[in-house]
């Protein structure tokens, strides 16, 4: 589908595949949500892409809000209505039907051998998330020792991220990233 016939079409066409590949949440396809939309489509750049996750993460509510930004920067109110229903209604569906099925197995032991091949399998996915945040917002050394720094701070303490995120705005209002 041509993106630039119907934007908001080919919204719902790209959030539909998407949502049903995004085991952990909407974060764990962010590498292919970015390349659909910076990439082949072309709707965002790179800094417009991280600048709306920002704002997804710092707005209070579920992770999924950027796929309602990302619709909402491409077509307005009809796109965040079509991106967020296609990547909402269709893993909607499919967890009431497979929730029956995985709570009918509950004491299989493949279910558990499936359980535990999703929990790195998810931890990859929302990592490379990560890393390619942190490769768009990667503009300077500052803004990259930045990015570090919050990345072990994080990882290894039980540090609120918000101070993380504190730092980082205190920085780059100082004018230092």
């Amino acid at each position: 589908m041509n993106p630039d016939s119907n934007p908001v079409a080919a919204l719902a066409v790209h959030f539909l595949l998407l949502s049903l590949l995004a085991v952990g949440g909407a974060n764990a396809v962010l590498p292919e949500m970015h390349r659909q939309v910076v990439e082949i489509a072309g709707w965002m750049t790179d800094a417009q892409f991280a600048q709306t996750f920002a704002i997804a993460q710092a707005a209070p509510g579920p992770n999924i809000l950027v796929v309602t930004l990302i619709g909402w920067h491409v077509a307005g109110a009809a796109g965040a209505a079509a991106a967020t229903l296609a990547m909402c209604v269709p893993t909607c569906v499919l967890a009431y039907f497979a929730g029956g099925v995985w709570h009918r197995f509950r004491h299989a032991r493949w279910r558990r051998a499936v359980q535990a091949g999703l929990i790195p399998l998810t931890v990859g996915l929302i990592m490379a998330g990560g890393f390619l945040l942190a490769e768009t917002a990667a503009r300077s050394w500052m803004a990259v020792a930045v990015t570090a720094i919050a990345a072990v701070t994080l990882s290894l303490t039980r540090l609120n991220p918000l101070w993380m995120l504190a730092l980082g705005g205190a920085l780059g209002a100082l004018g230092l990233v």
